[in-house]
């Protein structure tokens, strides 16, 4: 199913949402909300209840808001359904901290937490708190961003390999097949950034005429250093007539491709709010977009399912489908936005 289409579903269906530790700004704060079909207050002792933790990178982030409203809806949705009582517990940093969040899961743990859903910043800092807490009895799964070495029992996103095959395939095609392509990047021990790189790479190597100059990594992944990074690179090395980008970060800000799409183009991951606005104003040519309502509604749903049916994902890695934003489709696709974020304020 795809984002659009879930969301259109989650929407038909009432809400009923208990929420404490509501607009805390400091980190390490989070969110409870019980959503079914019911008060939880007035739940029974045969009415099964279930907390859910769910841990994404930066409060702050679009991404992960949607996410955060996808979760909020699917313990929503699934109790319904189910006749179950969902709590939710959202605990993110307020930006990007893999220790952070280690200490979120080992928290959600101690607390008895029936799962956790992680976007794990740095998986091979976080292999161990996941360890543990499925030790403990927690059912893990990951969304975005795996750790593929760690116990959890399931990924859900998109195949990052494939991802950056695709940027480059978009990109190639608006460079007709001939050009300087550089690659930006963060952090450059994000396993899913890393197979997005490769994957731009390996796609690239399709085109005879199209030379990859290098990889641009910026680890602080601000909007305001990206941009700098691709400025810095660009005006030292006036040739480069392509820029894939497998994370959208310096299209977070306003006018941070002035001096760069007058001389190449641009194909980018992440169709959020800001870089819809570059697309509209072609200084961007494609976005290629992933699940981001989904990380949270289907992370939820994998837990639950395994947790109340117990039934697991037949494949551990699922892989949802990606979004490719043009200028022909950019206003449809700026709609979802007005809804995803609509829902993760107020606590739901």
């Amino acid at each position: 199913m795809s984002i659009a289409t879930r969301f259109g579903l989650a929407a038909l269906v009432g809400a009923v949402v208990l929420a404490s530790g509501c607009g805390q700004n400091s980190e390490g704060s989070g969110d409870n909300a019980a959503s079914k079909g019911s008060d939880p207050s007035s739940s029974t002792t045969d009415r099964p209840s279930y907390t859910v933790g769910v841990i994404a990178k930066a409060q702050a982030n679009p991404v992960f808001q949607a996410a955060r409203t996808g979760a909020f809806d699917a313990a929503r949705d699934l109790g319904e359904q189910y006749g179950i009582d969902i709590a939710i517990e959202w605990r993110t940093p307020n930006t990007e901290d893999a220790q952070k969040q280690a200490e979120f899961v080992e928290l959600l743990t101690s607390q008895g937490v029936d799962g956790i859903a992680i976007s794990c910043s740095d998986a091979n800092l976080l292999t161990s708190s996941i360890d543990s807490a499925v030790t403990a009895g927690v059912d893990v799964c990951t969304f975005d961003s795996d750790a593929p070495e760690s116990k959890r029992f399931a990924y859900f996103g998109v195949d990052d390999f494939q991802a950056g095959k695709k940027v480059m395939e978009e990109l190639a095609g608006v460079m007709g097949e001939q050009g300087v392509v550089a690659i930006l990047s963060g952090n450059p021990n994000a396993a899913n950034l890393s197979a997005r790189v490769n994957g731009v790479r390996e796609q690239a190597k399709q085109y005879p005429d199209i030379e990859v100059r290098d990889v641009y990594y910026e680890p602080r992944e601000t909007a305001t250093d990206m941009a700098a990074k691709m400025q810095q690179v660009q005006t030292s090395e006036p040739d480069i007539t392509g820029w894939a980008l497998v994370g959208g970060w310096p299209l977070y800000t306003d006018n941070a491709l002035d001096g760069i799409y007058e001389h190449a183009k641009i194909v980018s991951m992440d169709p959020l709010p800001l870089p819809l606005e570059y697309v509209r104003k072609g200084q961007v040519q494609v976005l290629v977009g992933q699940p981001y309502y989904d990380w949270g509604y289907k992370s939820v749903e994998m837990i639950i399912n395994r947790r109340h049916n117990g039934v697991s994902p037949e494949n551990p890695m699922v892989y949802a489908e990606f979004d490719v934003v043009t200028p022909e489709n950019v206003d449809d696709f700026a709609k979802n936005w007005d809804k995803w974020l609509a829902g993760s304020e107020g606590g739901n």
